[in-house]
């Protein structure tokens, strides 16, 4: 209930929309656009169906309070192997995907 999750269930995707509509505008590109819309929308809902069941299963009635806004503030610092354990580096490889594809489309003038 700190930090960013104070305003929303999922910061992360957020962001994660934020730097896509960077790389679309960026690459000026229609093609790009509906690539990257048609991408953030299917890996995102998935993502936040399957976190979101995860956690209810995990934490039952309590995140349930949370996703209400209710629970009480819980602080947890930065942990490495839980960001792995939660596969968090795809993250990290889209975004490298992303600015690859920018650095080729400059590189080739398309």
């Amino acid at each position: 209930m700190s930090g960013p999750y104070r305003w929303m269930r999922h910061p992360l995707y957020a962001g994660s929309v934020v730097v896509a509509l960077g790389a679309v505008v960026a690459s000026r590109s229609v093609v790009v656009a509906v690539v990257v819309a048609l991408y953030m929308a299917a890996t995102i809902g998935a993502a936040v169906v399957t976190e979101e069941a995860r956690l209810r299963r995990d934490f039952g009635t309590a995140y349930d309070d949370y996703s209400r806004a209710t629970a009480p503030a819980v602080r947890r610092s930065f942990s490495l192997a839980r960001a792995l354990r939660n596969r968090e580096y795809r993250a990290a490889a889209g975004l490298a995907g992303g600015f690859l594809l920018l650095a080729l489309k400059a590189a080739f003038n398309l």
